[in-house]
């Protein structure tokens, strides 16, 4: 599951960076996010997979302090950029002659910031929830399950749900590897 989120995401930022019709605000954000995915990913799973592997739980504290920081700060980027996207699929479809207007970087700068503000607030409110309540039931089957879905689950369907399913995308990486001699069949 990890590989195919590592490989599903990268995919897509290598159809959006190398072709150039695809640079525009939605491709741009789909990129961002398959970033954000990768980066969340990373930042636990290859422990757990370690973790699996050697029958141990153990962790340093700085390590637990560090995955903790990561882990939350590309949780809000993950939902920052996906209400940044559905502003813009929104505007592309209310407004779609007012949309390069609307869609201006001074505006996706402040998308952003008014975006991370709400979604900090929600983010650190149900995150504190969570764990307040599974110490409190000291359910950990149910624990290890809700995050398994939250952290490997929904990033690796992302570029599924998002980008590979886009006749867009599905354009550009056969151009991409038709250009690179690489034979792949994407449908």
């Amino acid at each position: 599951m990890y590989l195919i989120t590592v490989l599903g995401n990268l995919l897509i930022i290598l159809a959006v960076s190398s072709d150039s019709h695809l640079h525009i605000p939605m491709y741009f954000f789909l990129t961002i996010l398959s970033l954000v995915d990768i980066c969340f990913t990373s930042t636990t799973i290859p422990k757990m997979l370690l973790n699996i592997q050697t029958q141990s739980k153990a962790i340093t504290y700085a390590g637990c302090i560090t995955q903790t920081c990561f882990s939350l700060l590309f949780g809000v980027l993950d939902d920052i950029l996906l209400t940044v996207m559905a502003y813009d699929r929104f505007v592309a479809i209310c407004h779609p002659l007012h949309y390069t207007v609307i869609m201006n970087p001074r505006l996706c700068g402040l998308l952003v910031l008014v975006s991370w503000i709400i979604i900090v607030s929600l983010f650190y409110c149900t995150s504190l929830g969570v764990y307040l309540s599974s110490a409190v039931t000291h359910n950990s089957q149910s624990s290890a399950i809700a995050s398994v879905l939250y952290n490997v689950v929904t990033p690796m369907l992302n570029p599924f749900i998002y980008s590979l399913r886009n006749k867009d995308i599905k354009r550009a990486l056969k151009r991409f590897f038709v250009l690179t001699g690489t034979q792949g069949t994407i449908t």
